[in-house]
């Protein structure tokens, strides 16, 4: 206990002195500093905390300690159940914490508040800073439309399935123990690179993989570019995994030109193929980086609800047994080696339902930042331009209000119509909602379906329940579990 004590001291501090750093930064690089001053409304209540550092240690020592809710909830229930005022890693914020405040920010997109990133993200998506992150979005958004919705998704479920069969005959088949996570986040990466680029190649995989694992932590590092520091290490990766995807992109070039590659075989074609509103194409290097933004999106969130989800169907017998009923009915609807369908996934209710659960309770994107652009009124309190707008999921998810016994496992709360309008949002809302979003549910109820028809399973620590959010939540051990494989 001393020796957990003393690390967690030496890591606040540690944190403190990285957070200053991050202020610095930020005064240092920061050319736009806004208003702060509104007519008539107060500011919402609050307040910012220590000096330099504001409230962000007990922001993050909510995550570290597995409920990151708890931040928000606290003070809406100390100052106000809308909005309130504080000061979170170098910024002025107001926290959204209800759903109205969702509502609110969800459908004022680009009209009174926008994304927020870190700072560092430009530095490791450079094409970003050639226009604004809003552009970005929308030209991105524009282009994956038509390759994300139901439709054209179904025609790649056969596809998931295959990917599925082999990532379980080669990770977890003929094995007794597994760590869940780093196999979720594999499973996921896989068929981000295959659906996304048509990336197949285990060796062309795994040069993507090994720098893009070092990518993926930096992006929420301090922006600090010296050598060792983790933003470092993020900067030199991404350059390693943009010039494969370069290389990538320009064989896919010759190989359309000479009818080797499908136009509509993935996003990368359709990237390559699609002109603006001025008839002018994407260069190499801005494709690669959506490409990697696309493969960073669709490996993190989904491989966190899949190890959840384990970790869940572990711990509660009669939830499994539920999910295990269904997947088999659905299996023995069908003739031996028939691959999934579209029929087949929306039989999958009630699965549907406990990766809902899943996601309420350990919920991937934990929240996200926005930025006010313009000022603005909100029940009653004014939000001055250029406040960061940080919007919470977990304080509705968990929020007895909204959802009553919140710490309970209850896939039934997911039946019927479900949760009220902007209360369950893992995905976000509005403008901005995730574009993944079928892809998403796609991806892990073929995950669950392989997982269950395959073994039973329980925790190798059985009371070991700790998660930490540093950003998205992680079991703290990575979930390692033993496999009891079903006897056919």
């Amino acid at each position: 206990m001393e020796v957990v004590t003393m690390i967690s001291f030496v890591s606040i501090i540690s944190l403190s002195v990285s957070i200053l750093f991050a202020f610095l930064f930020g005064l240092f690089f920061n050319n736009s500093k806004s208003s702060t001053t509104i007519a008539a409304d107060p500011l919402p209540p609050g307040k910012m905390g220590w000096p330099l550092v504001g409230e962000s240690l007990h922001f993050l020592w909510a995550g570290w300690k597995g409920h990151p809710e708890k931040f928000v909830l606290d003070r809406m229930a100390k100052y106000s159940s809308s909005v309130f005022r504080t000061h979170l890693v170098g910024e002025k914020a107001a926290v959204f914490g209800c759903a109205s405040g969702n509502k609110f920010l969800f459908s004022n997109e680009n009209k009174l508040v926008r994304v927020w990133f870190p700072s560092g993200i430009d530095r490791i998506f450079p094409s970003s800073t050639r226009s604004s992150s809003e552009e970005e979005g929308i030209k991105l958004r524009r282009m994956l439309h038509n390759f994300l919705k139901t439709e054209a998704l179904r025609r790649y479920i056969g596809k998931m399935d295959h990917m599925a069969q082999l990532h379980f005959a080669e990770g977890w088949e003929n094995k007794t123990q597994v760590v869940v996570l780093p196999l979720a986040k594999d499973y996921t990466f896989q068929l981000a690179c295959r659906l996304f680029a048509s990336v197949e190649d285990p060796q062309q995989v795994d040069r993507l993989s090994k720098p893009f694992n070092l990518l993926a932590s930096s992006l929420f590092a301090i922006p600090i570019d010296l050598p060792g520091t983790p933003f470092n290490k993020g900067i030199k990766a991404s350059k390693i995994v943009r010039q494969e995807l370069v290389s990538i992109i320009k064989q896919r070039k010759i190989d359309l030109a000479d009818g080797k590659a499908s136009p509509t075989q993935d996003i990368l074609s359709h990237m390559l193929l699609t002109s603006d509103e001025n008839g002018k194409f994407m260069q190499e290097f801005d494709i690669a980086d959506k490409i990697l933004g696309l493969l960073i999106g669709g490996r993190d969130s989904a491989s966190v609800a899949c190890t959840f989800i384990v970790k869940y169907l572990a711990e509660l017998p009669h939830i499994y047994d539920g999910v295990y009923n269904e997947q088999m009915d659905i299996l023995k609807s069908k003739a031996p080696g028939d691959s999934l369908n579209w029929e087949d996934l929306q039989k999958m209710k009630y699965s549907w339902n406990v990766a809902c659960e899943v996601m309420r309770l350990a919920t991937p994107v934990t929240g996200t930042f926005r930025e006010a652009i313009a000022d603005f009124s909100y029940k009653g309190y004014s939000i001055p331009k250029g406040f960061k707008l940080y919007w919470s999921a977990t304080a509705t998810h968990k929020n007895p209000e909204i959802f009553p016994e919140p710490e309970k496992f209850d896939p039934s709360r997911f039946q019927g119509a479900g949760p009220a309008p902007y209360t369950f949002v893992p995905f976000g809302g509005g403008p901005r909602m995730c574009p993944g979003l079928e892809y998403a549910r796609f991806e892990i109820l073929v995950f669950m379906h392989h997982l269950v028809k395959r073994f039973k399973f329980e925790k190798v620590i059985p009371n070991d329940g700790k998660f930490v959010v540093d950003p998205m939540p992680i079991p703290a051990k990575g979930l390692p579990i033993h496999l009891f494989p079903h006897q056919n």
